[in-house]
């Protein structure tokens, strides 16, 4: 964790929220839902994944298109999508609410982590080994 804390801010804080969120999420989608512990882990959650979209605004390791790539359209989408699931759940459009946050669980913290693991990238170094 050494190479993670000597990378510049905010990197450090986005990775593991990032980890966090994968953890609470994988949590959120095994117990039972409509609780009122699956609706307070599930705002905690939602605040972590604003945390890790947010942060990555910030993160110019792939530069594309001047300071920003691909990866900052799926931050955007993030924060769409976590407004979506917010309005799907208070409206009692659960079956979207669902398929919103599992979209961003797949999509948003799992298929991006795979792409944090490309040699030359921090996390790569870190699970791998330098």
């Amino acid at each position: 964790m050494t190479l993670l804390f000597a990378e510049a801010p905010p990197i450090p804080l986005h990775a593991l929220a990032a980890l966090l969120a994968v953890i609470l999420g994988g949590i959120q989608l095994a117990m039972k839902k409509g609780t009122r512990l699956h609706k307070a882990l599930g705002w905690i959650w939602t605040v972590i994944m604003a945390i890790v979209a947010i942060t990555s605004f910030f993160i110019h390791e792939i530069k594309l298109w001047g300071q920003y790539s691909p990866i900052h359209l799926l931050s955007l989408w993030t924060l769409i999508s976590l407004g979506l699931a917010i309005y799907f759940a208070k409206t009692g459009k659960i079956k979207r609410h669902k398929q919103v946050m599992v979209a961003l669980y797949g999509f948003g913290l799992i298929l991006t982590g795979f792409f944090t693991m490309m040699p030359g990238r921090v996390m790569h170094q870190i699970i791998f080994g330098g």
